[in-house]
């Protein structure tokens, strides 16, 4: 009750024995016995008010004189045991006078009604249902009046018959509840002694019928008056404040209708419905054995999503709790949660609260799941409940059988299906992978959602495939388009959490298929591999010993999908250059770090091998190459290929030799990073057989800035051992003529000026062999064929070239001399 509202003193309600101005009026005739056949009503009843010309003085005086009849009959009536009687009485005052067509008689008849109350003291309990129907119905009357006069006859009923009108309750909450909000401050203020007065009654008795309340109370709960709101919240109050009276039970039946009323627009209504919901999660937490956290998931769920902010905070900070202290229970209702959860971690400083309230859920609900959940198809699965909220454990929980309903289901929610175990029994609970799996994909192509929402999301794929693999890798071709799109996102630490998952999607032993990796470039690159790569022929690839370097790497660390993510990767810098340039270097080291370095060069050059358009095969190859010669996290793979010393580097550097031909420099640099120095003058001998352009010129010139750079601290070394390096000197001589009279070549040109003894560079057909020629023959590669294969790659490219020309595209620049 507002502070605001007039109150008025018991004492006002209590029925007179002297004249009240404003009582209707009784008749004077005098009170003589009744028949035992029936009531003579014209002996003690009002008169009839037909007569406009009776005063209102006359009225008054009949109607305390009436009232006194009507009293000290219904006590001779007690005395003499005569119920008949009684009812006959409390009749002709119900229907012919309480229930007249003449407001006068209406107030008559309700005074008499109370006044009869008061006559049977304790008795009363006996025609209460009598009693009170006639006073409830004029409730209802246009005339304020008339209410205020059935308030407080329903005031003087109620105050004597104590405990006996509670089995009547709900007929009074219901009258109750609609006076509430009376537009008449007087019947408003009435309404809220008798109010209080039932409030006390309820309070004092044990006999509350609580589950007969609870369908009228979820019915009242949703109005939108504020007065009546106002009072729903009241009572709810007080009926969880009563020791005896356990509402908790029957939370989930009003808490929608709760969260309905906490948007308000009334502070003071808000702030009660804070108070409730307060007192309600604090009960909660200590007894949470009786909570039924299922029933009220979808509940919270909804409010979660609400746009008033005190609804989502308060909604927010309940799903928090209920994760806590339920823990797997809430695991069907996972994909929901996260519904509602996830954009809020995308809010702004404004809303701070709800942002840190909801990352806790999250992380919260992410620890839910175990490895468990992977061991059994999900119709079947069967999981012991643990539940410890807070370091205890719990004596009863209730889980629904099924998932989560969808957030956009109606507010007004049934109860699903409740097990109430003891924390010794097994509970079936279900992670239903597949609704969340579908939330989080819907969250990614959201593009409008935050970037710690896309965060988020990605540490829930990456969490799902770590615990849950074998049902995860049923998702990941539908995930598989959306996550490489993921990589052109504009934060680098989304990316960065992109290829986390890919990786592990790329590395996870669930992935394993039997056809490991294509191994002749034919039907395993078709459907959903969709590079360019055409169908080549055994006789094309390589001689016999290196046919098998062309297949995609098999190695424990890596599965079926491995070289589908790599095909798929190339794919998307084939199709977005811009990505390739703004982040194809960053996306190729950070999955050096991820997955084995080596496999991914491997198999990105066997890739471009077979590459159809052989401009971004050359703009690949040069990105790979500038990686390789100048990223920390590829400082291993460039020791391994620094002395060709095992077999699997010598067929690692084949490979990567073979794409890397696409590009003239970075052959080049690969030899010379292999130390295969005699080679890569060859290969600079070539050069002056090709079209030289401004684009090639650049990339030597870059070639001679890192070869001054820490890379190559080796080989400037290895210039002072001319006697031994002959073909290094005379490869650097080769690049010092092709460069035009720049910086670079200034650059060079004094670097090969420290060379000891130029003398020495003369080399001789001497039987001596030089250390430089024992090491290339010592690794049985075929540096002849890999010649050749140069000069095919080259005279393809020349070709493709000139057929642009031919269609009118924009040429390579050319050196004009």
């Amino acid at each position: 009750m507002s502070s605001s509202q007039k109150t008025l003193p018991a004492s006002h309600f209590s029925i007179p024995c002297t004249n009240h101005s404003n009582l209707p009026a009784f008749s004077s005739a005098s009170c003589s016995p009744l028949s035992t056949s029936g009531v003579e009503k014209s002996s003690w009843l009002p008169a009839p008010l037909g007569d406009p010309a009776r005063s209102s003085t006359s009225s008054s005086s009949s109607t305390s004189s009436s009232t006194i009849s009507a009293s000290r009959l219904v006590r001779e009536f007690v005395a003499q045991n005569n119920t008949a009687q009684i009812k006959h009485v409390i009749q002709i005052l119900s229907q012919e006078f309480a229930l007249s067509q003449h407001p006068h008689s209406r107030k008559g008849g309700l005074i008499g009604l109370a006044a009869c109350s008061i006559a049977l003291g304790k008795d009363s309990g006996l025609y209460l249902k009598e009693l009170i129907e006639p006073v409830l119905t004029c409730f209802n009357d246009a005339d304020s009046r008339l209410r205020y006069y059935a308030c407080e006859a329903l005031y003087n009923i109620v105050k004597v018959a104590r405990g006996s009108v509670l089995p009547h309750f709900n007929v009074l909450f219901d009258g109750l509840s609609k006076l509430a909000a009376d537009p008449d401050p007087n019947v408003k203020s009435g309404s809220e002694l008798l109010d209080r007065l039932l409030k006390d009654i309820v309070t004092e008795s044990n006999k509350f019928d609580l589950v007969g309340f609870i369908p009228l109370l979820r019915e009242r709960i949703y109005s939108n008056n504020q007065y009546a709101r106002q009072f729903i919240i009241s009572w709810i109050l007080v009926l969880e404040s009563v020791p005896d009276i356990n509402l908790l039970d029957y939370l989930p039946e009003i808490l929608d209708g709760l969260f309905q009323i906490l948007g308000d627009n009334s502070k003071e209504i808000r702030k009660m419905c804070e108070v409730a919901l307060g007192e309600f999660l604090k009960e909660i937490k200590k007894n949470p054995s009786s909570v039924k956290f299922a029933e009220m998931a979808n509940i919270l769920v909804i409010h979660c999503q609400a746009s008033d902010d005190l609804i989502q905070l308060t909604a927010m900070c309940w799903m928090r709790e209920f994760i806590q202290l339920a823990g797997r229970v809430m695991l069907p209702y996972s994909s929901g949660i996260l519904t509602a959860v996830l954009p809020c971690l995308s809010y702004d400083d404004r809303k701070k609260s709800i942002k840190e309230v909801a990352n806790v859920c999250n992380q919260s609900l992410m620890k839910l799941v175990i490895p468990e959940d992977d061991e059994t198809d999900e119709g079947k699965q069967s999981l012991s409940l643990q539940m410890e909220p807070k370091e205890e454990s719990l004596s009863q929980q209730e889980v629904t059988s099924s998932g989560c309903l969808e957030a956009s289901s109606d507010s007004n929610l049934s109860s699903a299906s409740v097990f109430n175990v003891s924390s010794t029994e097994r509970v079936p609970v279900t992670l239903n992978l597949d609704g969340i799996v579908q939330v989080l994909d819907c969250h990614l192509h959201d593009t409008a959602i935050g970037m710690m929402t896309r965060i988020a999301v990605l540490k829930w794929l990456y969490h799902l495939y770590i615990k849950t693999p074998r049902k995860m890798f049923r998702h990941t071709d539908s995930l598989f388009p959306i996550l490489l799109r993921t990589l052109s996102d504009e934060s680098d630490e989304v990316i960065l959490k992109d290829l986390e998952v890919l990786a592990e999607i790329a590395s996870s032993p669930a992935g394993q298929t039997e056809d490991q990796g294509p191994c002749d470039g034919s039907d395993t690159r078709s459907g959903q591999l969709e590079l360019h790569i055409p169908v080549v022929k055994a006789s094309q690839l390589s001689s016999s010993g290196m046919k098998g370097m062309e297949c995609s790497p098999s190695t424990p660390t890596m599965n079926s999908y491995f070289y589908k993510f790599m095909i798929n990767l190339l794919k998307r810098f084939s199709s977005e250059r811009k990505l390739l340039e703004t982040r194809g270097a960053f996306i190729i080291r950070q999955l050096c770090l991820l997955l084995n370095a080596e496999n991914i060069f491997h198999s990105m050059a066997d890739i471009l091998l077979r590459e159809e358009d052989l401009k971004f095969a050359s703009t690949m190859v040069h990105t790979l190459n500038t990686i390789l010669l100048t990223s920390s996290e590829l400082f291993q793979l460039r020791n391994q290929l620094k002395d060709l010393k095992t077999p699997e580097s010598r067929n690692l550097f084949c490979c990567l030799y073979r794409s890397w031909c696409h590009n003239p420099v970075t052959t080049v640099s690969l030899c010379f990073l292999t130390q295969n120095y005699k080679h890569a003058y060859d290969l600079i001998q070539k050069f002056g057989d090709l079209e030289v352009t401004v684009d090639f010129l650049t990339e030597v010139d870059k070639l001679v800035q890192l070869i001054e750079c820490p890379i190559f601290t080796y080989l400037r070394l290895q210039l002072l051992d001319v006697k031994n390096n002959p073909y290094l000197i005379k490869a650097l001589y080769g690049l010092l003529m092709l460069l035009p009279q720049s910086s670079a070549f200034q650059l060079l040109s004094h670097r090969l000026q420290c060379v000891p003894n130029p003398e020495l560079l003369q080399t001789t057909d001497s039987t001596k062999t030089t250390l430089g020629f024992k090491k290339a023959t010592s690794t049985n590669i075929d540096y002849l064929e890999l010649l050749q294969h140069f000069e095919r790659v080259q005279n393809k490219h020349l070709e493709v070239r000139h057929q642009r020309t031919g269609r009118g595209e924009p040429q390579d620049r050319r050196v004009v001399l």
